[in-house]
């Protein structure tokens, strides 16, 4: 049993070992510096929205609007923060007090999260839209400086995404709010007998994925230096599939910060590869899901094979 947890916790990195020896195999050049660079260079904003999407799936909610909200953050970037910087950061600040307010509403109405981020989707896009009708405006240059950053030896998207990783894998495997956060998924009726309220709870987790989705967003547009209300689209999905891959679940409060990190490097590197195939840019997403639905189906075998040994 022990055996079969352990390589349960190890998928998620055997996952990206084989996607990166896969990548170096078809293209040798970008077993470098700049190859990794280059490969890994939207690893941050991906790690990023996939930590704020794993916040929400801890109390057994799901996030739809993930991907639109980065996208109006990075018009809003792009154009408010740029202009008028106090302006610009009271609406991120405002954006993720939105976030707080819209999980305690699901908790308080106990009202399902899909519909309900679904809708905030729609509302995310349209106020992007009405910002940045096209795309443009002009990452701010503090911006851009930091994300075009060049450490030694280590490209810098995959020291940031380690570091985004192991800080909140301390904070909520090891800290008192880790253990709250993971009681609301894991047993919310405990969590309320013990004098926590659900509401509150809620609120603060979705509070958080609100700044990491403007994190996101910032960072994203550090990489493009120009806003776009549809450059996220995707990042709903990756999120969701980063969590997933990571070996977190959609119940119990099951999940892995270190591992949705991983998840999310793996759903990097494997665009890549999939460009190194020569496969259609329309095809890629499919791809993507295949990989998934591969390492999910070798889970449930680890699983059931752990639990026929036991």
């Amino acid at each position: 049993m022990i055996n079969a947890k352990m390589l349960r916790q190890a998928l998620p990195f055997l996952s990206l070992a084989v996607v990166l020896v896969a990548t170096f195999i078809i293209q040798p050049r970008t077993m470098s510096y700049f190859g990794l660079n280059l490969m890994l260079q939207y690893a941050v904003p991906i790690a990023l929205a996939t930590i704020a999407q794993m916040f929400v799936i801890t109390c057994n909610d799901l996030d739809l609007s993930i991907g639109p909200f980065v996208g109006l953050v990075s018009c809003i970037g792009a154009t408010l923060l740029l202009d008028n910087p106090v302006m610009g950061v009271a609406a991120l600040v405002a954006l993720i007090l939105v976030y707080a307010a819209v999980g305690g509403l699901i908790q308080a109405r106990n009202l399902p999260s899909i519909v309900v981020t679904l809708g905030l989707a729609f509302i995310w896009l349209g106020i992007a839209v009405l910002i940045l009708p096209s795309p443009g405006g002009k990452a701010p240059q503090w911006l851009k400086s930091l994300m075009a950053l060049q450490t030694p030896i280590i490209p810098f998207p995959i020291i940031a995404a380690v570091v985004i990783g192991l800080v909140i894998q301390f904070a909520l495997m090891k800290t008192s709010l880790g253990v709250i956060a993971r009681g609301a998924g894991g047993n919310p009726v405990a969590l309320t007998r013990a004098g926590w309220s659900m509401f509150k709870t809620k609120a603060i987790l979705f509070g958080i994925a609100g700044f990491f989705g403007v994190l996101s967003g910032l960072s994203l547009l550090g990489l493009t230096t120009s806003g776009d209300a549809h450059i996220a689209d995707r990042y709903t999905l990756y999120s969701i599939a980063g969590v997933i891959l990571g070996g977190g679940n959609f119940i119990g409060g099951r999940v892995s910060p270190m591992g949705a990190v991983i998840g999310a490097l793996t759903l990097a590197l494997a665009g890549s590869f999939l460009i190194f195939l020569r496969i259609s840019p329309d095809w890629q997403i499919g791809a993507q899901g295949a990989i998934l639905i591969i390492v999910l189906a070798l889970r449930a075998l680890v699983t059931r094979g752990g639990q026929v040994a036991a």
